[in-house]
C-alpha cells in the first residue's frame, strides 16, 4: 500500500497531555495526580495515544500532541512513518488499540462488548472490543467479575435486564479477587464488572462498544444508551452465555513482576491477535522498534531512540512512540509498553 500523502519529516517519541473527559460513572483523581490532568469526580477514565471517538461522537476521545495536533491527523498524515510499513500494509492508518487508565470510584456495572463479526453485522465496524486490564493498584480483597458462573439463557438474561435486577446479575458472574500486577484478558461477549477503588491500565480494540445490563445508581439511562441503538433483543445476541472453563481462564490470568531485571511480556498469547503489553523495568535494555505508547509509572530516566533525540521521562509521563524512532533504550524510568498486534 502507498502512501503518496506522506511528508518527510519524521516524527520523534512525544510525551502526551492528559486527555481525561466526562463519564457516567464517578472516579479519575488518581488519573489527575498520576497525569498531572483534571482528576475527578466524573472522569473516570484517560484515553491515551487515542485516535478513536467515543461511540456516537466526532471528536470527543481523540488524543492531541502538545501542539494541538490531533494524533489521528498526525498518523493519517505520515502512517508510514508512525506505524511501520508492514502494519500500514496490513491494518490502514489504524493504529489497531486504544489504551485507556480506568480509575473508578463506584462499581463498574455488569456489561460486554461485541466481537469483531458482530460489530461488522450490526454496527458496520471493523472492530469488536475485545480488552484486558493491568491492575496499577487495588484495595484489599477487591474483585472483578469474569464470565457467567452457569449457563444463562438469553430469555434469563433479558428478565434480569427488564427488572433492573442488580443483585440478580452480580450474582451470576464469577469473582476472582486481583492485586497489583494481576493482568485479565476479557474476550468480547463476556460479561464483566469492576469493584470501586481498582486502578487500571486498560488495552483494547479501537472502538468505544459497551452494551450495559444494569445501570440503577450510574449517570446514564440504560433503556436509551445501554444498547449501541440495536435494543437489547439484539444486543443480547453478542453476550456469551455459557461460563468460560479453567483451561479458558488460565489463559485469560496472568501477572507482571515489577522485581524483574528483565523486559518482559504481560498478558498470554492468546492475546497476541488484539494487542501487546511489555513491563519495561528501566535498564535500558534495547527494544524493537515499533509504534508503541508508553506509560511510565516509577522514577526518572530517560527514553533513547536510535533516530531521535534523547526525551527525558518520568512518572506518569505518556509517550507515543513512533516506529520511525528505530529501538529505544529506556534507563532509569520503570513502565509499561503497550502495542498493537504484529504485522
Amino acid at each position: 500500500m502507498e502512501n503518496p500523502t506522506a511528508t518527510s519529516t519524521p516524527p520523534a517519541p512525544i510525551k502526551l497531555p492528559s486527555n481525561q473527559f466526562d463519564h457516567f460513572y464517578k472516579g479519575g483523581y488518581r488519573i489527575g495526580k498520576l497525569r498531572n490532568g483534571p482528576g475527578g469526580p466524573m472522569r473516570p477514565e484517560e484515553w491515551i495515544a487515542s485516535t478513536t471517538t467515543r461511540f456516537g461522537e466526532s471528536t470527543t476521545g481523540l488524543s492531541s500532541l502538545a501542539d494541538g495536533t490531533l494524533l489521528r491527523d498526525a498518523i493519517e498524515a505520515n502512517p508510514s512513518m508512525w506505524l511501520g510499513q508492514s502494519h500500514y500494509d496490513q491494518f490502514g492508518t489504524s493504529i489497531e488499540i486504544l489504551v485507556k487508565l480506568l480509575d473508578p470510584d463506584q462499581r463498574l456495572p455488569v456489561h460486554y462488548h461485541p466481537d469483531q463479526k458482530f460489530a461488522l453485522e450490526k454496527l458496520h465496524i471493523n472492530h469488536g472490543k475485545t480488552e484486558a486490564w493491568i491492575v496499577l493498584d487495588a484495595p484489599a480483597h477487591a474483585r472483578v467479575g469474569l464470565g457467567f458462573n452457569r449457563t444463562m439463557t438469553k430469555s434469563e438474561v433479558a428478565d434480569l435486564v427488564a427488572a433492573h435486577d442488580s443483585a440478580g446479575l452480580l450474582d451470576s458472574l464469577v469473582f476472582l479477587e486481583v492485586k497489583a500486577g494481576d493482568a485479565i484478558l476479557v474476550p468480547a461477549g463476556v460479561p464483566h464488572a469492576i469493584d470501586s477503588g481498582i486502578f487500571v491500565l486498560e488495552l483494547q480494540e479501537p472502538t468505544d462498544l459497551s452494551i450495559l445490563l444494569e445501570w440503577d445508581g450510574f449517570a446514564v439511562d440504560g433503556d436509551i444508551d445501554g444498547h449501541l441503538n440495536l435494543g437489547f433483543d439484539t444486543a443480547l445476541d453478542a453476550l456469551r452465555l455459557n461460563p468460560l472453563n479453567e483451561g479458558e481462564m488460565a489463559e485469560l490470568v496472568s501477572r507482571y513482576e515489577t522485581d524483574s531485571e528483565n523486559a518482559h511480556a504481560i498478558f498470554h498469547s492468546i492475546a497476541d491477535p488484539f494487542f501487546r503489553a511489555d513491563y519495561l523495568p528501566g535498564n535500558g535494555e534495547r527494544i524493537e522498534a515499533g509504534f508503541g505508547i508508553l506509560l511510565c509509572l516509577s522514577g526518572e530516566g530517560v527514553l533513547a531512540a536510535e533516530n531521535s533525540e534523547p526525551l527525558t521521562v518520568s512518572e506518569g509521563d505518556a509517550v507515543v512512540i513512533p516506529h520511525c524512532a528505530g529501538s529505544f533504550e529506556l534507563s532509569g524510568c520503570a513502565g509499561i509498553l503497550c502495542r498493537p498486534p504484529a504485522a
